[in-house]
């Protein structure tokens, strides 16, 4: 039986012996919009999975004489496979682990909540979306690097390495300062080996505290902690043969370093309150823009971790190291800009050109992007003058400002870098806390930083009293 009715959001097909299980099921998913299909066993489901579109299998662990493992390993080998969710009433830890190595999505016992399983099945549904995304996104993008942009000898050897590392399985360490292109480089090895058609995930490991970091990589049993209402696998048995980035990894607590080290180490995940271990197949990536060596002798990074990740290093270089590649970057940029703001006429004066050759670019690449972005998007002339920089780029000074917001010091003898950008990063603090009402999680959004980087800041600069949150709710 089929459902026709209401909007598509994916094709769901149910496994399961039981009639009124698979009415049931059929029922509640068919009210949240989905397509259903039901079979009573494995080989008709095999004949589902064979003809037709099927993005999600929901598959009973006990069929008859068939099993729920027979229906995962036919969806598993079609070209572009489903995810599959199994549901057993005999749960145990070890058919858990079967089921996740074999490459279910996530397994769910008898009697389950329903919330949990709407829930389950959008989480495993934006997966397989994410993996088409990615897909088409490589489609574009091979053969030839197309975001490899730059013909500098420095990023020529960073592509070069590229190629290199990404059919392996080995961990990358991918350094270099903010807005240099970490993600963009880590995406270039997923996309560029065999994990390409599975997920990238992304993940700030300074966004979360401790607890709560450790439920984002290595999931959660239901009842682990309050608001744990059903288990969640973590990213790393998430991403299954992808990729899981480990971005701003020099934030992240000892606590979970030591942690994260045996799981790189066992490739087992132990999902917070749980006794029972679950493998995972993911590619760890991981990047920071700290000096992780400066951290080891600091105390505040684990020596053995470092060494774990420092399997392979990537460097990228500022772009100031790179400057022969800022008219090419910016060109790219702006040609981007033009399609998506519908002008393909947008173009640089050389004059532009010359002054952005010029200037230091302290964000990097992502400061080039935004002012490309600016300039697109405030111009009323496709000709974009140096009218279009920014004061600083144009070796004018910004207006004065008020004491506690960011100014632009004019440079002579005696500047000292280091210092300026101390006191400019202060009073940015400043600025974005008396912006924000002294809110600090506001404060944070406005500058673009995480809540733990933002509160490290705050302490480096004895700030932590300042503006203190207010107690009441606003």
């Amino acid at each position: 039986m089929q459902a026709q009715e209401g909007a598509f959001r994916g094709h769901v097909l149910i496994v399961d012996d039981e009639l009124s299980m698979r009415e049931y099921l059929e029922l509640l998913l068919h009210r949240e919009g989905y397509v259903v299909t039901s079979v009573p066993g494995v080989k008709p489901a095999c004949e589902v999975l064979a003809r037709d579109g099927v993005d999600l299998v929901i598959s009973d662990m006990k069929l008859g004489t068939g099993s729920g493992l027979d229906v995962l390993r036919t969806a598993r080998a079609r070209k572009e496979p489903p995810e599959v969710v199994l549901i057993t009433a005999f749960g145990s830890p070890a058919a858990a682990v079967e089921a996740m190595r074999e490459g279910a999505y996530d397994y769910i016992c008898k009697p389950f909540d329903n919330d949990e399983l709407r829930l389950l099945v959008q989480k495993a549904l934006e997966k397989r979306l994410l993996r088409q995304e990615n897909t088409t996104l490589r489609a574009r993008l091979l053969p030839g690097l197309g975001m490899a942009v730059g013909q500098s000898a420095r990023m020529q050897a960073v592509w070069s390495l590229v190629e290199k590392v990404a059919p392996g399985r080995s961990t990358v360490l991918v350094t270099g300062e903010s807005g240099t292109g970490k993600e963009l480089v880590a995406r270039a090895i997923h996309m560029r080996g065999s994990r390409a058609a599975q997920p990238f995930l992304p993940f700030n490991c300074a966004a979360l505290n401790e607890g709560t970091l450790e439920s984002e990589l290595f999931g959660h049993v239901k009842g682990a902690f309050t608001g744990a209402l059903h288990e969640r696998s973590g990213l790393l048995v998430s991403a299954g043969e992808g990729t899981v980035m480990l971005d701003e990894v020099g934030e992240m607590p000892l606590a979970t370093q030591v942690k994260l080290l045996r799981v790189l180490q066992e490739r087992k995940v132990k999902p917070v309150g749980s006794a029972a271990e679950v493998p995972f197949q993911a590619r760890v990536i991981a990047a920071t823009n700290r000096r992780l060596e400066a951290e080891v002798k600091a105390g505040r990074f684990r020596e053995d971790l470092f060494y774990r990740l420092n399997v392979i290093t990537l460097e990228l270089p500022p772009l100031r190291e790179r400057t022969g590649d800022i008219s090419l970057l910016a060109s790219h940029f702006l040609s981007r800009m033009a399609e998506e703001l519908g002008r393909p006429a947008l173009r640089f004066a050389q004059e532009t050109l010359d002054l952005l050759e010029r200037y230091a670019f302290p964000g990097n690449v992502r400061q080039l992007q935004n002012m490309v972005e600016r300039a697109a998007t405030l111009s009323d002339t496709d000709m974009l003058g140096p009218s279009t920089l920014p004061p600083a780029v144009r070796g004018e000074s910004e207006p004065m400002s008020r004491p506690g917001e960011p100014g632009e010091p004019s440079l002579g003898t005696g500047f000292n870098l280091e210092r300026h950008l101390d006191d400019s990063e202060r009073r940015y603090l400043l600025a974005a806390l008396k912006q924000a009402g002294g809110v600090k999680t506001r404060a944070a959004e406005l500058l673009g930083l995480s809540f733990r980087s933002f509160r490290y800041r705050l302490a480096k600069h004895g700030l932590t009293d300042e503006l203190e949150e207010p107690t009441g709710r606003g």
